[in-house]
């Protein structure tokens, strides 16, 4: 978990995305790393950190929608998956550090898609 006793990462305020991708594509890039497992933990707890607050975010855009709109429930679906994967105990591993990196990115994926104007209905 992260530290946040004032609840700024619930407060909207806007994430700084960039660093966060630059660690999922280098997570995501290894082949053989050969890390202690104590930096994978600590790469794990950042990620984990960095997704529960997009999380938040797909929340937050999600119950804005219109109950007609199909984004949001994709965004529900997205949702639970991570709240599972989240719960799930960090591990000093690549395995669990590559997790946590495609769960950001696929965090990511909903909240693009949840920002982008509704397709027009013909």
């Amino acid at each position: 978990m992260l530290h946040d006793p004032l609840g700024l990462i619930e407060a909207e305020l806007p994430l700084d995305r960039v660093p966060y991708e630059a660690l999922v594509t280098a997570v995501l890039a290894w082949k053989d790393p050969d890390l202690e497992p104590r930096d994978y933990e600590q790469i794990a707890l950042q990620l984990t950190g960095h997704a529960r607050a997009v999380a938040a975010d797909v929340r937050r855009y999600a119950a804005a929608l219109p109950r007609n709109d199909g984004r949001g429930a994709l965004a529900e679906v997205v949702l639970r998956e991570a709240d599972g994967r989240l719960s799930a105990g960090l591990e000093g591993t690549a395995h669990c550090a590559q997790n946590r990196a495609r769960l950001v990115r696929a965090l990511y994926t909903r909240l693009d898609r949840l920002t982008e104007p509704a397709p027009a209905i013909t």
